[in-house]
């Protein structure tokens, strides 16, 4: 997939930041932007970037026309995940303008406003800052990518796999980088059409099929959380409510690429 330059015509390529991009999404966003030609500048605490702090962000950010924010905590607890996209949040945001930056994206996720659990509740606070800066912006929410299977897996000892029953729509994190990456280099949209995988599937069985080709042994829990969040996330809680952009590949066909190549 190829994308031209479309905010700054001036010079081969822009130089596009990208919060996190040492993650599982950020990676192939870095990716994407070079094989597109245009140079990403990797803001994250490995490259010298403190996201919650804001030290050294402004340095990194000199030059930068764009955005991509795909930072991400591991948190269930909604005050931690708050404090850290508050701050996160407004820190890109505010040295974004200070440097010019002309469009900020940020990955967010699928019915975060109709699931009310902690870790949403963060990713709700960060919408409502980038929607209140004062760079232009996009929010893509997307749904749980296909790697969300092992996460879940691997939150809980041997020999339990507690998962939640879950209905989701995952979709390849490369092809969430990839309309990331398509959104940044056009105009700032607000809240894009909402990304989903091929088709619907149930977590307690994609664990299964991860668990099987594995060959793992796990005492695999399906358990329902309590409550509306509970209720929601086994209905269409976290499922696409509109028409909207679909990735290609299935989870089958993911799990069968990362078993072959050893993942």
């Amino acid at each position: 997939m190829t994308y031209g330059k479309q905010i700054g015509e001036e010079g081969p390529g822009m130089r596009v930041a990208v919060a996190g991009g040492t993650g599982l999404v950020g990676r192939h966003v870095v990716e994407e932007l070079s094989a597109a030609g245009h140079e990403p500048v990797v803001l994250a605490r490995a490259r010298g970037v403190d996201l919650v702090s804001g030290a050294g962000l402004d340095a990194a950010m000199a030059g930068v026309e764009a955005v991509v924010d795909v930072s991400n905590v591991t948190t269930m607890n909604a005050r931690k995940a708050i404090s850290f996209f508050e701050a996160v949040g407004g820190n890109i945001l505010d040295a974004g303008a200070r440097a010019g930056v002309r469009h900020h994206v940020a990955l967010s996720i699928v019915g975060i406003d109709r699931v009310g659990h902690g870790y949403y509740q963060g990713k709700l606070r960060q919408e409502e800052r980038v929607k209140s800066g004062r760079v232009p912006w996009t929010v893509l929410r997307a749904t749980q990518f296909h790697e969300f299977a092992q996460q879940t897996v691997d939150q809980f000892p041997r020999p339990l796999a507690v998962v939640p029953r879950m209905n989701t729509q995952p979709i390849a994190a490369r092809e969430v980088a990839q309309h990331l990456v398509g959104l940044v280099l056009g105009p700032a949209q607000g809240m894009a059409p909402e990304l989903a995988g091929p088709r619907v599937e149930q977590l307690v069985d994609m664990v299964r099929k991860l668990l099987r080709a594995q060959r793992r042994r796990r005492l695999l829990l399906p358990v329902k959380f309590p409550g509306a969040a509970g209720a929601a996330m086994a209905g269409d809680g976290q499922l696409p409510t509109g028409p909207g952009p679909r990735g290609a590949q299935t989870f089958d066909d993911w799990l069968a690429r990362s078993v072959a190549q050893g993942g």
